[in-house]
This record gives C-alpha cells, sequence and structure tokens, in this order.
C-alpha cells in the first residue's frame, strides 16, 4: 500500500501533526501557504483558517527579513539620504555657476542671462558631458550601472564608481541647462548604496536585489520630498509585488532616506504654493474623456524614449554629438526658457493655471522632443519631471479647450490630472503616479477621483497598445 501524503506545515509555522494531536491545530488543507517567519503566537483564530490566506502574508522567499537585512537597510537609506543631498547641492551648485541661480524658479535665473550666456552654458556641458561620460564608459566597460536591468534580469550588483562618475556628470549637465531628469542621480546612488551594503553583509542575491530596488526608490523619495511615492516607486515598477515583505523594507528605506534628506533638502512639498482646487462635475467628465488620449499619446512618447535610448551616439562621436544636440536646445530655449533643465517649472506654472493656449501647446511638443535629443547626443539622465511636465502640459491645454465648452475648473486643476495620468501611464505604475502628483503638491486630494479615473484609463490604454514603459524601453541590448 503506497504511503498518504506528507503532512503539511501550519499556517503559522508550527509543526502541525503534534499540534492537532494536542487540539490545539485544526487540520490544515492542502496547498495552504506557509507562513515564514513563525509567529510568536502559535493558536490559530477560533475559526480555524490560516494568516496566510491573505495573500500578503506569506513567506519571505528567498529575501528573508533578518536583523543583518534590517540594519543594511538602515544604512542603506541613510546612505542614500546623504547621496542625494550631495547630488542636490551639486546641481544647485552649477545652476549658480552657470547662471547665477539662488532662489526661485530656474527659469527666471536663465531669462536673466543673455543669448551667449545661454547657449554658451550649453555648448559647454556638451564638451564636458560628452568628454566625461565618453571616459567614463571606456575605462568603466563592463561594470554596470543600469538599475533596472540589475534588478528585473541581472543579480542587482552595481559598479560604485561608474554609479558614482554617471550621477555626478548627469547632474553637472542638468545645472548647464539640460533638459532631463535630475532623479536618476539619486536613485542611481540609492541603489548602489544597496549594492556596497548588501555586500558588507554578505546577503544573498534575494536579500541584495530587494536591497537596492528600495534604496533606488529611496532616491527619488529623498530628493522630491515623496517619502509615499518613493515607496510605491519601489513596489510597483521595481519589485512588482505588493506583498508584505516587499512593502515593509520598501516603506521603511523610503521614510528613512526622506528624513535623512532633511538635514540640507527643505521638509515642505516640492510644489508649496498651489491651490486645493475643488472637484467639479465637468472636470470628473473630462478625466473620462481625456484618459484614453494620455494613454495613447504616452505610448508615443515611450516608444520614442525607446529609439533614442537604443541609438543614442557612443563612443568618441559623443563629444560633438553631445554639443549640437546641447546648443540645438539652447537656440530653442533663446525663445522658451522654460526647456532649460528638468522642467521643474513647466509644471509649476501649468499647474498655477499660467500660460496661454498657444504657448502651452508649444511647450508640449518641445519638451519631450528637446529630452529625447538630449538622450539621443549620449547623455545619461532621468525622466520623471519631464514626464510630469509633459503631462501637466496636455492637461492644461486640453482642459482650457474643455473649459470654453463646459466652464467650471481652472487649468491647474486639469494640469494636475493630466499630470498623474501620464505619470502613472508612461510608469506602468498608477498608484506611483497618484502617490507622487499628491505628494509633490499635497493640495490635490480634491482631485483624487478624477486623477483616479484618467490615471486608470490612460494606463491601461498604454498597457494594451504597447506595454512598455519609460523605463523598460530604455533596457540595452541583449548580448
Amino acid at each position: 500500500m503506497s504511503p498518504g501524503p506528507p503532512v503539511q506545515p501550519t499556517a503559522d509555522g508550527s509543526g502541525g501533526e503534534a499540534a492537532r494531536r494536542r487540539g490545539d491545530e485544526p487540520a490544515r488543507p492542502q496547498g495552504e501557504r506557509r507562513r515564514v517567519p513563525v509567529p510568536l503566537l502559535k493558536r490559530r483564530m477560533p475559526s480555524g483558517r490560516g494568516a496566510t490566506e491573505q495573500p500578503n502574508a506569506t513567506g519571505d522567499d528567498d529575501a528573508a527579513l533578518d536583523a543583518p537585512f534590517w540594519l543594511a537597510l538602515v544604512l542603506t537609506g541613510v546612505a542614500t539620504g546623504l547621496l542625494g543631498d550631495l547630488m542636490m547641492w551639486l546641481l544647485f551648485g552649477v545652476q549658480h555657476l552657470a547662471f547665477n541661480y539662488s532662489s526661485g524658479a530656474f527659469e527666471q535665473a536663465v531669462e536673466r542671462g543673455s543669448d551667449l550666456r545661454r547657449v554658451g552654458a550649453l555648448a559647454v556641458a556638451g564638451v564636458v558631458g560628452g568628454a566625461a561620460w565618453y571616459l567614463l564608459r571606456r575605462y568603466t566597460k563592463g561594470e554596470k550601472s543600469e538599475v533596472d536591468d540589475a534588478i528585473w534580469r541581472g543579480d542587482a550588483r552595481l559598479s560604485l564608481r561608474r554609479c558614482f562618475g554617471t550621477s555626478v556628470i548627469s547632474e553637472v549637465v542638468i545645472g548647464m541647462g539640460a533638459s532631463i531628469g535630475q532623479e536618476q542621480a539619486p536613485k542611481l546612488m540609492g541603489a548602489a548604496s544597496g549594492s556596497v551594503v548588501s555586500g558588507w553583509f554578505g546577503l544573498t542575491q534575494g536579500q541584495r536585489r530587494l536591497l537596492v530596488a528600495c534604496g533606488a526608490g529611496a532616491g527619488l523619495a529623498a530628493v522630491y520630498n515623496v517619502p509615499l511615492g518613493g515607496a510605491f516607486f519601489t513596489i510597483e515598477v521595481l519589485l512588482g509585488t505588493t506583498l508584505l515583505p516587499a512593502v515593509l523594507p520598501a516603506v521603511a528605506c523610503s521614510f528613512i532616506a526622506t528624513l535623512t534628506a532633511w538635514s540640507y533638502l527643505p521638509s515642505h512639498a516640492t510644489y508649496i504654493d498651489i491651490p486645493a482646487y475643488h472637484f467639479t462635475a465637468t472636470i470628473m467628465v473630462w478625466a473620462l474623456v481625456v484618459g484614453p488620449i494620455v494613454g495613447a499619446l504616452a505610448s508615443g512618447y515611450i516608444r520614442l524614449i525607446g529609439w533614442v535610448s537604443y541609438h543614442r551616439s557612443a563612443g568618441p562621436a559623443i563629444v560633438p554629438t553631445m554639443v549640437g544636440a546641447f546648443v540645438v536646445l539652447g537656440l530653442v530655449g533663446l525663445q522658451y526658457p522654460q526647456l532649460f533643465g528638468n522642467g521643474k517649472d513647466i509644471v509649476h506654472d501649468v499647474f498655477l493655471g499660467k500660460g496661454t493656449l498657444v504657448l502651452l501647446l508649444a511647450l508640449f511638443m518641445l519638451k519631450p522632443l528637446m529630452t529625447a535629443l538630449c538622450l539621443r547626443s549620449g547623455a545619461a539622465g532621468g525622466l520623471f519631471t519631464p514626464t510630469l511636465a509633459t503631462g501637466a502640459l496636455v492637461g492644461a491645454f486640453m482642459g482650457t479647450v474643455w473649459s470654453h465648452l463646459w466652464p467650471g475648473s481652472p487649468a491647474g486643476a486639469f494640469a494636475m490630472v493630466g499630470a498623474a495620468a501620464m505619470i502613472g501611464a508612461s510608469m506602468q505604475a498608477p498608484l506611483a503616479g497618484l502617490a507622487l502628483v499628491l505628494e509633490l503638491t499635497r493640495s490635490g486630494f480634491p482631485l483624487t477621483v478624477p486623477m483616479m479615473a484618467a490615471t486608470v484609463i490612460a494606463t491601461a490604454v498604454a498597457r494594451y497598445v504597447d506595454g512598455y514603459s519609460i523605463y523598460s524601453a530604455r533596457l540595452p541590448a541583449e548580448r
């Protein structure tokens, strides 16, 4: 006679057979998930149902949340916050040297500069950035600095020197006006911190992967003061799971890095004077209409980013290519100084409802093109704020047109809904998109429902049309 099925451990991890003989445990259903780590309380609820019937209460898998991991996480969070401060200090210092910028809107400092200074600063950025990236990539060939690729397909090991060099060069050229996002440097340094610290503690590959992802998301959180958005970015974009063993360290690392970054960066919202726009029927209906449009636009934008990333300049040709691209940006920026930098001031202006229809349309067409041009030249930088700006411009433009047909909401309210929808669709991360816009303003909560409607529709459309995100589209070719 063949032996019966093996006795399965109970849902709380205790020894099932002995407990059942004592009458402490009901029979465990076949296939029930095992709880790891084993809880202190071994007795089940009177119903006999297991705690792991809630899907996120499962085990730690290959990333045990043990004491060494938590200590490594704290160190990674602190390092990420301090390195985020360093990157922003470098960015502000370069902006001051290039355009005498000290406070207020960066675009105003650019406007005060002469035409020669504007174009000249970007030309110098092309020479410095092109030469520096060529040398860095030549002498660190084979060393890894692609965070997303390392987490999704690799062993999550990153080269500290290549990550640091890439981050410094990126902030320097952005400070001189390059139209790329500033968040890649702190994201990269947070991830590199996790990689280094995991080596110190001898963590497993699963633990290292989790720690590197937490550091990357915490870098975004620290420099934009968006701890919740950074945690959502970690679990939704980098890890693709909302299981508790991933959520806990993501939230912890994000708040630790943000708190640490307050030692230099301000603790208030990035956009501090945005009105608390009211919910109206017109913006609710508009959100349902504009969602598919934003989703389709996001798909095209992602394809553009993927194409320029694959065809970006490399080798010695990067220097003249980058100089040429940056000079083109400078010349266009003589008419539209808002295009200088990552796009933070564009977002601020449209959230406040500023800008004519003609200006909004022009910036909507030019901002993604200038960002793509910079990436095509071989520059490395982020896409968060340029994408946020593109969505805000789409929302403000289409909302202003809509208001002529159905008045009731200001252009700034439409801009916030459009920004959330574009970020959610472009990142393929609706929760992160919503959380980021709400935290960046801390005044958008009355618009939560139309934001959610537009974001879920836009993300769904982008997913069914193509399925790539601004991160998966930039992955390097497999060799």
